[in-house]
């Protein structure tokens, strides 16, 4: 995120800027287009591929006989490998580098959503696994993107970017594979959205094929977007100053595992059970509930965007605060006041967009290297993917013991505390310099 006027780093950034770039076009301004494309068109696939299956469960548990955990192991399976392969990302980024990497995740994303197609309920699993495992590669190794070649000022714009168009890409998905299994069958439904990761894959191998290359190590480089000196680069600092820097980091990036383990969370707890929920707090038929929980998908897209413009105007922790204060009321909201769930869907759809954003701008912030945002998005999403995978059953699992929502909700307000006490600890700390 970028500072406010006059903010703790602006005399920093005026300094560096007077530095030269260490490597670069000679015009950079002119390749942030195709690193934002690129960026957008990797988005497209990045959650897709999970939610395909969910609109046609039924029909591919009727083929392929599926149980419930079968099932669910469509869409919980990539999530905790998201968790347990963020070290094969890491180390897939710093041998090959990231544009390699992006193209290592498409062409996973793109084999697996063809097996799963096209097999019984072991190939199907099989896919699943191929779909998780590839698509870790692109979680970790987007912020890296951002951090080497996006400009400081820029950076948040460019991730709330990237996360709407997640949202965007999910929720087509969502409304046009029904349809198209209907016409086609399960499999050709969920197969079509691989046209979507060939053109993403056929972009990068254009674009990004010749930027092929191991990730900077520890050697700081600025990369293309960074030749406009419009961001302090920490790996520049030595001595006592260095090691004091990277304590802080440690702590900031410790603080945003917390934060994101409670936007994760509270995420897909919400996202698994809202429909359900909505029936049977207010009686409402599967369609309406189905229709108004898609607004906390939708809705995500204002968040996105919301968080880069504020961030603009005012100082990093900011943003946080008020995305924080919209987490918390959805679940307040809804023990409270549940017949205006249409607003308490709207305003958790508002922070769930905003809060991926506000984490995943801080992380540019801090990173010294290449390799060192890596590690801290592997590190912040293991995190967040393993309460991501543990929270829905959770929630489930409150509801049918007490036969009500309301610990449900109460665990989804924990979550929310959480965003709020590590997301605005980790911004104060990332502005001082």
């Amino acid at each position: 995120m970028a500072y406010g006027a006059g903010g703790p780093g602006q005399r920093a950034r005026d300094a560096d800027a007077k530095e030269p770039a260490t490597h670069g076009p000679s015009n950079p301004r002119q390749a942030l287009p195709w690193v934002i494309t690129g960026i957008v068109v990797l988005a497209l696939s990045l959650r897709a591929p999970i939610i395909a299956p969910t609109a046609v469960i039924g029909e591919i548990q009727a083929d392929t006989g599926l149980g419930a955990v079968g099932a669910g192991l469509l869409t919980g399976l990539p999530v905790l490998l998201f968790a347990l392969a963020t070290p094969l990302a890491t180390r897939t980024i710093r041998r090959f580098g990231p544009e390699a990497t992006v193209i290592l995740c498409l062409s996973g994303v793109l084999a697996g959503t063809i097996i799963r197609s096209i097999g019984p309920a072991a190939v199907v699993l099989a896919g699943t696994v191929i779909i998780g495992i590839s698509l870790t590669l692109g979680n970790i190794v987007v912020p890296v993107i951002i951090r080497r070649d996006v400009p400081w000022r820029k950076v948040s714009a460019v991730t709330g970017a990237y996360s709407a168009t997640m949202n965007v890409g999910s929720m087509a998905t969502l409304l046009g594979t029904a349809p198209l299994a209907a016409l086609f069958g399960w499999r050709w439904a969920i197969a079509a959205w691989s046209v979507v990761t060939a053109a993403g894959l056929a972009y990068w191998l254009i674009w990004g094929r010749p930027r092929f290359g191991p990730a900077d190590g520890e050697k700081g480089a600025t990369g293309e977007a960074r030749a406009q000196g419009t961001r302090p680069e920490p790996a520049a600092v030595e001595g006592p100053g260095a090691a004091a820097a990277s304590s802080r980091n440690r702590r900031i990036v410790a603080l945003l595992i917390l934060a994101f383990c409670g936007q994760s969370g509270a995420y897909y707890a919400t996202t698994a059970w809202l429909p359900l929920l909505l029936a049977d707090m207010r009686g409402l038929a599967p369609a309406a509930s189905g229709a108004t929980a898609s607004l906390f998908q939708i809705a995500a897209i204002v968040g996105a965007f919301g968080v880069p413009l504020l961030a603009a105007r005012a100082r990093t922790w900011i943003p946080v605060a008020v995305i924080g204060l919209f987490w918390i009321t959805l679940p307040i909201g809804l023990l409270l006041a549940p017949e205006a769930y249409i607003i308490w869907s709207i305003i958790g759809g508002i922070a769930q967009g905003g809060g991926f954003t506000a984490i995943f701008s801080i992380i540019p912030r801090i990173a010294r290297s290449d390799s060192d945002a890596a590690s801290a998005s592997a590190r912040v999403q293991a995190g967040g993917y393993l309460a991501a995978t543990c929270t829905p059953p959770l929630a489930g699992w409150l509801n049918s013991i007490t036969g009500a929502w309301s610990a449900s909700l109460l665990m989804v307000l924990g979550l929310t505390l959480a965003f709020n006490i590590g997301g605005l600890l980790a911004a104060r700390l990332s502005e001082r310099r």
